[in-house]
């Protein structure tokens, strides 16, 4: 089945551009409030998935707090109207002047990731007379069985502090006066579909728990991350990823102590599934074994293809031809500028609508302008009503 697109209302819009479905969005957000709801929990928007204005102030006005990785996306967070309070600020490479921006707006948390980030902040909060709050990020050592690119939450990844370190980090607050330890940090990897990766996490993360209390730590806020995934190959019939599932998954598994609040900070999964990528067919190229059909969309619009081979499931919206198979290229002078090789399509030709789907996640907010190109435009479905 082939998504519904208004074609006929943008004939004259230039591609390629990104076509957000904002009604799904609202739905997708609707749901997530309705089954975390479930269960007290609070829910992140992790900004880098997307970070596109509108979208933004719709996610915000569901009620949802901001996953920040930059200083870029708190001001940015700000501007859509999240409250400072529940922004949180994670990342394991933050500048100087980024903890500066943070403390200035006085944000709920800094996910800090090593002990000289620690002591860093720490300094900075310091000469601002402050007491920046603190979650620890720890690395949990649990396979999410995902992509290598994606996977955060094993020794050999770069994130977060190594569970043999942790008493030491957590000793070193007693020396310092300006960060204050108010909860744990957690992030596994994106795009899980097997919630028993989210069940490893909630007993590794019960084993920290209890090795805390034996130290007569209790933190405010056990902070899980996201990484929840979203069906590519299925975009239509699987538009809202399964979030009963998987909150049901940590109420069951996770131990938390009383008072103790649950945090998540998901990003693909809000995102992901309302918006696509639309190009136009600029050439149908013989090969001598093979169709190539050649989009003004490339790798500099939506570049997850050719950074870790993703795949994204792909249409042609405006033709009803038996189907052909062809390989879907950019324009990029990069031999990696490919969509997808042997896709199955509907008889294409030049000046026809290509649909990337499940693209909103990702997409937009890695766009560049490699060889001087312009940066993709964006609609909106309610706007085109």
């Amino acid at each position: 089945m082939k998504g519904t697109f208004p074609v006929g209302k943008l004939t004259s819009a230039k591609t390629p551009l990104y076509y957000y479905d904002t009604q799904l969005l609202r739905n997708t957000l609707s749901e997530i409030n309705r089954e975390a709801g479930k269960y007290g929990y609070q829910v992140h928007y992790a900004v880098k998935a997307n970070a596109n204005g509108r979208l933004l102030s719709i996610i915000r006005e569901h009620g949802l707090g901001a996953d920040c990785v930059s200083g870029g996306e708190i001001p940015a967070s700000l501007k859509a109207g999240f409250p400072a309070e529940k922004i949180v600020f994670a990342g394991v490479g933050k500048a100087d002047w980024e903890m500066d921006l943070g403390l200035d707006a006085d944000i709920f948390c800094f996910n800090v990731e090593s002990v000289p980030e620690l002591e860093v902040l720490n300094e900075r909060a310091a000469a601002k007379g402050k007491v920046a709050r603190v979650a620890l990020r720890i690395n949990p050592n649990v396979d999410a069985h995902t992509h290598h690119y994606i996977t955060t939450g094993l020794n050999e990844n770069k994130f977060g502090i190594s569970l043999a370190h942790l008493d030491a980090v957590l000793d070193r607050f007693a020396s310092l006066k300006n960060v204050r330890l108010v909860g744990l940090h957690f992030h596994i990897g994106s795009q899980i579909t097997d919630m028993d990766a989210f069940k490893s996490l909630c007993i590794r993360i019960n084993e920290i728990q209890e090795q805390m209390y034996q130290r007569m730590l209790i933190v405010d806020v056990i902070n899980v991350g996201g990484g929840l995934g979203v069906d590519y190959e299925n975009p239509d019939r699987n538009a809202i990823p399964d979030f009963r599932h998987y909150f049901e998954t940590f109420h069951k598994h996770l131990k938390l102590r009383p008072k103790q609040e649950l945090h998540f900070e998901l990003g693909r999964a809000v995102v992901c599934q309302c918006g696509s990528l639309l190009t136009k067919v600029l050439y149908v190229k013989e090969g001598v074994n093979k169709k190539f059909v050649i989009v003004d969309a490339g790798m500099t619009d939506l570049i997850r293809p050719a950074l870790y081979q993703a795949y994204h499931k792909i249409e042609n919206i405006t033709s009803d031809e038996p189907v052909q198979e062809y390989d879907v290229v950019g324009p990029i002078c990069e031999s990696s500028d490919c969509f997808g090789k042997m896709v199955a399509l509907n008889g294409t030709r030049r000046g026809d609508w290509i649909a990337l789907r499940s693209a909103g996640a990702y997409g937009e907010i890695m766009a560049s302008q490699y060889n001087c190109r312009n940066l993709p435009g964006c609609c909106f479905s309610d706007e085109l009503v």
